[in-house]
């Protein structure tokens, strides 16, 4: 009975990171670029009360074993990549990337990644992020420039009201081999890790990169009726283990009570 009251233990821990993941991805579901995540599981150790093989009384050998779980842990909360829908917008500065690749921003001297196109303008004219930090590679809107134009494979093109092109720049994308291995910092930021590989540059529409909409932006890819479903299998999931440690109780309150 205590075995089983400690493998529902790990359970209802389990659920209890299940219900947070599923919690985060709900309350991220009108958050521009936000990638959903999925939690991971994996069965502990087991303790084995007969090798399955064993020899038994007679010489024969035993076909299957005797072994009992210990109950379970996560293993990983996974950042799930596939493609948001797209919302236009009509501002100039709104980049959607259809495709792979993330954009490449500045912040505090250090390189970020991001797949949220919402950008602005600073008091200097160079296009930020909604905190204000550089997309890269770095370009200022020329003051005068009435027309801002970004096709598909990334060029950047100012002019002024006469159609006379002011100033022009090549964005690139930046590709991991492993997107899932990114550390997600907030901020609808990303930094790169081991686990994810150095990022890979190139610009829009190569080397398997997708290509830029502008005027609209990637909205988050969390499916509200799949969300909504997870959070009901992990209600009842946490429900079951917690009525194993009620009946492993009553169990062992039924044997503490043949002392008497």
């Amino acid at each position: 009975m205590l075995r089983a009251l400690y493998s529902a233990r790990t359970g209802m821990i389990g659920q209890q990171l299940q219900l947070d993941t599923i919690s985060n991805n709900l309350a991220n579901v009108n958050t521009a670029g936000f990638k959903k995540s999925r939690t991971q599981f994996e069965d502990l150790f087991y303790q084995e009360i007969r090798a399955a093989g064993a020899t038994n009384s007679d010489g024969g050998t035993v076909p299957s074993g005797i072994q009992v779980g210990m109950g379970v842990q996560p293993t990983s909360v996974q950042k799930i990549f596939t493609q948001g829908d797209y919302a236009e917008t009509g501002n100039d500065l709104d980049l959607a990337i259809e495709g792979r690749g993330f954009f490449k921003v500045l912040r505090g001297g250090e390189e970020y990644f991001t797949r949220a196109g919402s950008f602005t303008r600073n008091n200097d004219g160079y296009i930020v992020t909604q905190n204000g930090d550089r997309l890269q590679p770095e370009f200022a809107v020329p003051v005068g420039a009435t027309d801002l134009s970004i096709d598909r494979s990334g060029v950047v093109t100012a002019k002024d009201s006469n159609q006379q092109v002011l100033a022009t720049i090549q964005l690139t994308l930046h590709d991991f081999i492993n997107p899932g291995g990114l550390r997600a910092v907030g901020g609808n930021l990303f930094q790169a890790t081991e686990a994810s590989g150095q990022a890979v540059e190139a610009n829009p529409g190569t080397s398997g990169l997708g290509t830029l909409a502008q005027h609209y932006i990637e909205a988050s890819n969390v499916d509200v009726t799949e969300e909504m479903i997870n959070l009901i299998v992990t209600q009842r999931a946490y429900e079951v283990n917690s009525k194993s440690i009620t009946t492993a109780d009553r169990l062992l309150e039924i044997s503490n009570s043949l002392v008497r």
